[in-house]
């Protein structure tokens, strides 16, 4: 009686029976242990909490995760390219890594339909994308392993999306890149913090980018990190043709 009733309790329930047939297919196989993947889509905004007051969300496996990709993207690149330095490595991988690689991928293999949060569809931030995909990778390790996670990892992202010699050429943080070309021009380049407003559901960051002192562009995101890139992005583009004609 004991083992029917521990048979019967590890097989995906009925409810949710949908979440368990989208999640096998986004996975390529069978997943587990159901529970660890809900929590991996599973937002703040739903105010979950655990039988010892403990928040249900994905950020914890999100932090997981982004450790193993991290590994895996390590291993791939030690493989890959043995003639380079670790400056190298480490630049390459931060590329293969960045946001909006993270963000695409997560939208392009359907992850929003997994994702249960009080967001409205128009406050939706592609960011919650690439934080999914790194909560599932987490999800997939505890579940499964880390053989499990790597291949994952390298159907979904390596093997679809990296392309060393295309890397070679990516900006993998427009911050870093308006601050070098900053101190390479003698100019003097500063964010600012503009606005810090919170709902019920959403913290949002304001920052403004001035160069030389006059304001070239303004960002605005969920942290002051991915705020500042994202007015540094808006910038680099901005001053582009100046850019190139340094260069």
């Amino acid at each position: 009686m004991k083992f029917i009733l521990k048979w019967f309790n590890s097989r995906p329930s009925t409810e949710g029976g949908n979440f368990y047939s989208e999640l096998k297919e986004i996975l390529g196989f069978k997943p587990k242990q159901i529970d660890l993947y809900k929590k991996a889509f599973t937002h703040r905004s739903m105010a979950k909490f655990d039988e010892d007051g403990n928040p249900i969300s994905y950020e914890r496996l999100e932090f997981l995760g982004d450790a193993i990709l991290s590994s895996v993207i390590s291993s791939y690149l030690f493989e890959e390219v043995p003639d380079k330095n670790e400056g190298y490595l480490t630049q390459m991988r931060s590329k293969i890594v960045s946001r909006s690689t993270l963000n695409q991928i997560g939208k392009d293999i359907g992850l929003k339909k997994l994702i249960r949060s009080k967001i409205p569809d128009n406050q939706f931030s592609p960011t919650l994308y690439g934080d999914s995909f790194e909560s599932l990778i987490g999800a997939i390790y505890l579940d499964l392993g880390y053989n499990f996670a790597e291949r994952f990892i390298y159907e979904k992202m390596i093997e679809p999306f990296v392309d060393i010699d295309n890397l070679e050429n990516k900006i993998s943080s427009y911050k870093s890149f308006i601050i070098e070309y900053c101190q390479k021009e003698r100019k003097t380049v500063k964010f600012s913090l503009i606005e810090d407003k919170a709902d019920a559901i959403n913290r949002l960051f304001s920052i403004k980018l001035e160069i030389d002192g006059k304001t070239i562009s303004k960002g605005r995101a969920t942290s002051k990190k991915k705020a500042e890139e994202k007015a540094a992005k808006r910038a680099y583009y901005s001053i582009q043709s100046k850019i190139k004609d340094n260069k």
